[in-house]
């Protein structure tokens, strides 16, 4: 599980598409991921419409990037029926990780463009993507092949962690 340590934001990507089954594979990767209860309370939408990607990429001040991707997965959940909705963006936090750092094992770069909590972006989202009542959007995930090389940073600070 070295993306762990490789992963990193990409925000640039070459103009060429992601293969379906690269695609797929994010997916499942993506559903996963434990949640509450086993409620698995998320929907996925697979954008490659290049008006409705320029639209998301207009939906909050930190989406640009999301213009120039071949591909935006937004993460969506839907609190009807889950036995712990409080907990439903817990999950798509833990769904989406696992769809990013897929995306690194696969030769790909993404990035996590949060939308939920702030409901003003989340309704820019979901009018987009035309959500039905219910579905609520969660982040946004530009994919495609990486057009630069990063290095991630070193985050370890041992002076967090405190043992008892």
């Amino acid at each position: 599980m070295n993306e762990i340590f490789t992963r990193v934001s990409t925000r640039k990507f070459e103009d060429r598409p992601v293969e379906p089954e690269k695609i797929t594979q994010l997916l499942r990767a993506a559903m996963q991921a434990p949640s509450a209860g086993n409620q698995q309370p998320w929907e996925f939408y697979v954008v490659t419409d290049k008006d409705k990607i320029k639209a998301l990429s207009q939906s909050n001040p930190y989406a640009g990037c999301a213009a120039g991707a071949p591909v935006v997965i937004v993460s969506c959940y839907k609190v009807e029926g889950a036995r712990f909705p409080e907990y439903c963006e817990i999950d798509l936090s833990i769904a989406t990780e696992n769809l990013w750092l897929e995306a690194a094992s696969l030769g790909l770069g993404a990035v996590w463009i949060g939308t939920a909590p702030l409901k003003e972006r989340m309704e820019k989202v979901e009018a987009v993507l035309g959500n039905p009542d219910g579905v609520h959007a969660f982040a946004l995930v530009p994919v495609g092949y990486p057009a630069e090389t990063k290095e991630q940073q070193d985050r370890f600070d041992e002076s967090r962690i405190h043992y008892l």
